[in-house]
This record gives structure tokens, C-alpha cells and sequence, in this order.
């Protein structure tokens, strides 16, 4: 995906992938996490749009920095799931013992 494509260059003109760490990008997800709990507990849509896409961000960089890319990353976890089976509990998918 372009925007993807986008972010990763944007973070290398700013030296985000070889100049931080990814334990320093670690910190900035938690604070982007934090952003969204607020945001999601406010109803807050506008703010719940940016801290999502906050995280991606960082989570691309993260990816980046393990010479990964997110796109792999989102497939490999869709593949994990795609057939999981389980049941909703109080909103929550709990997915069945294997």
C-alpha cells in the first residue's frame, strides 16, 4: 500500500529507522495506546481516527527497524487467525482451545 510505502520514507528522512531503537519506539506505541484508551473511554472519533493511525505508524517503523515490513506482519497474523473459531464473551472473542 502506498501510505505504507509513504510512512517508511518519511520515517528514513527523519533517521527514525536507524536512529531510535525499537525499545524507544516501544514507548512512543504505549503513548499512542494511551491516546487511543483515552479517545475510545471520551467517544471521541476524530481523536480515535488519529491514535490508530499513530499506531500504525510507529508499529511500521518498529517493523522497519527488524528489517520487516507491516504489510508481511498483517498477513502473517491474518493467516494465524483467519479460520480461529471461538465465542464472544461480554464483547470479547475467546477463541476455542486447539
Amino acid at each position: 500500500m502506498e501510505h505504507f510505502n509513504n510512512i517508511r520514507q518519511w520515517a528514513q528522512d527523519r533517521n527514525l529507522i536507524e536512529g531510535s531503537t525499537p525499545k524507544a519506539q516501544m514507548v512512543k506505541l504505549m503513548e499512542e495506546i494511551g491516546e487511543l484508551a483515552s479517545a475510545i473511554s471520551k467517544d471521541n472519533f476524530e481523536e480515535i481516527i488519529d491514535s490508530i493511525g499513530d499506531a500504525a505508524v510507529v508499529l511500521t517503523v518498529i517493523a522497519e527497524q527488524y528489517g520487516l515490513k507491516i504489510e508481511y506482519c498483517v498477513s502473517c497474523a491474518y493467516e494465524a487467525i483467519k479460520d480461529r473459531k471461538g465465542k464472544m464473551v461480554d464483547g470479547v472473542f475467546i477463541k476455542e482451545s486447539t
